[in-house]
Parts: structure tokens; sequence; C-alpha cells
């Protein structure tokens, strides 16, 4: 394996976790696709879960056979979860598509962007718990947004307060270096057992 395959573009899926009409989440989508497209080494795939059918009642144990984003899931790198709080708690779709899929988060990392009163403090706390089992490793650093919506303009846009451009940069940092380090990884492994 090449320095140039290590250091070079990722690819990483922001999964936006929130399926209400309407929602908070399209301003918030709209201003991280923004930013990320800015990234030189980020190859972005936005995945809006409001546009997949993830039936709950097809679910299968282990996770469903196909699904249709599950190929856009294991070719990711890494994760950036956009998800709101809802009681206390990250949303029951987001939970759904993540146990529609098992081998599609494994050895990869996950940030996390969450909204709210708290700014989703306790969704992503909740969420923290659930992707280890998952073989999937968090990053430290958060982007939390509370009360986003008193941050949208005329226009409906998402206008960042002080600092949140500075942690999505610190997130995102954390991110690359974690997806790096476990792509080298899943590449020797598969290399092993070839």
């Amino acid at each position: 394996m090449t320095e140039d395959n290590l250091n070079g573009r990722l690819r990483i899926a922001v999964v936006i976790g929130s399926v209400r009409r309407p929602r908070l989440a399209d301003p918030l989508a709209a201003w991280l696709e923004r930013e990320l497209s800015a990234v030189d080494w980020v190859d972005l795939d936005m995945i809006d879960l409001a546009a997949v059918s993830l039936p709950m009642h097809e679910m299968q144990p282990g996770g469903a056979a196909v699904s249709p984003i599950a190929g856009r899931l294991a070719g990711a790198d890494g994760f950036v979860l956009l998800t709101p709080e809802y009681n206390h708690s990250f949303p029951a779709p987001l939970k759904n598509a993540i146990d529609w899929h098992v081998t599609e988060w494994a050895y990869k990392p996950v940030a996390f962007v969450g909204y709210g009163g708290s700014g989703g403090i306790r969704a992503i706390e909740q969420l923290r718990t659930v992707f280890p089992e998952l073989r999937a490793t968090t990053v430290r650093e958060t982007v939390l947004l509370p009360m986003a919506w008193e941050h949208l303009d005329a226009d409906g846009r998402f206008v960042p307060p002080p600092g949140t451009v500075r942690a999505l940069r610190a997130t995102m940092n954390e991110l690359r270096t974690w997806a790096r380090a476990l792509r080298s990884l899943r590449l020797a492994d598969q290399a092993g057992r070839a």
C-alpha cells in the first residue's frame, strides 16, 4: 500500500437521521454539504434516511441482506451522523438504519453533528454506546447545535454561530485521522485473507 493510498481522498457518508417533514435537518444538512464539499480530502456522499425505504418488518437478525444504501455505507471510509435529539434520545429511523446494517459500519469512524435544545448531546451520548457493538469507533470531537432554529436567516439557511465551523473542522480532522488509520487496517486485513 502506498503513502498516496493512505493520504488520498476519503469517502465520507453524511447520514441525515431525521425523517420528519418539515424538518430542521434540511438547512443543517445543506450547511454541512456546503462546508464538507470544500474539504479537499473528502469525497462526500449525502444519505438522507427520509428518501430511503428500510421497513422494520424486513430487518433480519444480523442486519438485512440487501438495502438501498448498503453499498454506499460499505464504500464509506467514515461517517458523519446528523442527528436531532427527540425525548432525550436519537430518532427511531436512525436506529432502524443502524440495525439494518452490521458489517457496513465495522472498523470505521463515526462523527456526530447534533441538534436540539441541548445541541443533541444526549442523543449523541446514546449513539456512542451503540457503535462499538458494530465494531465502529466514535470520535471524541463533536459538533453541537443548540437551538439551531434560532440561527436560520430570512431565507431559511443555517448561519452557524461563532465557534461552530471551528468545531466542525476539529471533528473532521479527528475523523480523517481515524478513517486513514482504520482504512489501512481494513486493507491489510483484506490482503491477509486473499
